[in-house]
């Protein structure tokens, strides 16, 4: 039966991914007056590009034309490393902490060697800046990762989840700092206000759309999917620590089943309702200042860390 859900779990977080990037979309888009478009658009632009067939730059080499599909390989099993509706998932064994960090990394790697590839001006400056973001992020990821491991005494994701529905957690300041430090994470990892705007074509602000620039057709539908992914993943894994009420533990009842996914689902919606609230109220910052606000994440990571560690001790 574990499985049969982590197979379940792989074919939801793909099937859920646009849906929750067209609820943000449509959701913004009321906040600001507009119709917006359907909620179903994603889906249709995804189908729409896969249609067609990519324009290839002369001099691209063959990681230019192997990383959009190795993108989207590294972020779906990421995906399905994060427990969603029940903790019991047949890559329960593999799926820790830190290893999923470093399938996000190896996506970045990949990721910014593509858009250095052709050579072009955009591309380098795409990557330069989210090379320079992924070295602000990963430390404070690190200092969550520390704050979290600390209380629960291991790294395995399925087990901090049970861990975090049991009531020998309670209220508990650092788990607050961490929650707010990957909070902020998320944001920049995905790309969003205020960090980067996923909507702009400005050279001047772009970071995830510069490096992907030269991509077409079914190529960059893999890696719109990719950042579609890329977004259940962290609602998923911020639910997942700091939210897992509802999620099924052990065996699981079909009712149990049943529950986790009705809370899964609400959770999606409710991270997307608050980001698109959050994007909606407040303007994107310089890229200059990107550091300055990941460097509050670190900060915030450590004190998490330095707080739990201290509190334990006395």
């Amino acid at each position: 039966m574990s499985w049969l859900f982590q197979l379940l779990q792989a074919a939801l977080v793909l099937a859920a991914a646009p849906l929750l990037t067209g609820f943000v979309r449509v959701l913004k888009a009321r906040l600001l007056g507009r119709r917006g478009p359907p909620l179903l658009q994603p889906y249709r632009d995804l189908l729409r590009l896969l249609r067609k067939d990519p324009v290839i730059a002369d001099n691209a080499s063959w990681l230019f034309r192997s990383a959009p599909y190795l993108g989207f390989a590294l972020i779906w099993l990421g995906a399905c490393l994060v427990p969603t509706f029940t903790s019991r998932m047949g890559l329960g064994a593999t799926a820790d902490f830190i290893a999923l960090m470093g399938i996000l990394a190896a996506a970045r790697f990949v990721t910014t060697l593509a858009g250095l590839d052709v050579g072009t001006a955009f591309g380098g400056i795409g990557s330069s800046r989210d090379i320079m973001i992924g070295a602000l992020a990963e430390p404070a990821v690190l200092m969550v990762i520390f704050t979290i491991s600390l209380l629960t005494h291991t790294t395995s994701l399925p087990l901090i989840s049970e861990f975090m529905q049991t009531g020998a957690v309670g209220l508990r300041v650092s788990l607050a700092l961490a929650l707010i430090a990957l909070v902020m994470v998320a944001i920049a990892e995905n790309a969003r206000i205020p960090v980067d705007n996923p909507a702009t074509h400005l050279e001047l602000t772009m970071v995830h759309e510069a490096m992907v620039l030269e991509y077409s057709g079914r190529h960059l539908a893999l890696i719109d999917a990719t950042a579609m992914l890329k977004l259940v993943l962290y609602v998923s894994l911020i639910a997942a620590i700091f939210v897992p009420f509802g999620m099924a533990t052990g065996a699981g009842s079909a009712g149990a089943i049943a529950l986790g996914l009705a809370t899964w689902v609400g959770k999606l919606a409710a991270g997307g309702a608050l980001l698109a609230v959050f994007e909606t109220s407040i303007a994107k910052m310089r890229v200059f200042r990107v550091s300055e606000f990941l460097g509050g994440a670190l900060l915030l990571g450590l004190l998490a860390t330095l707080y739990l560690y201290v509190t334990r001790a006395l």
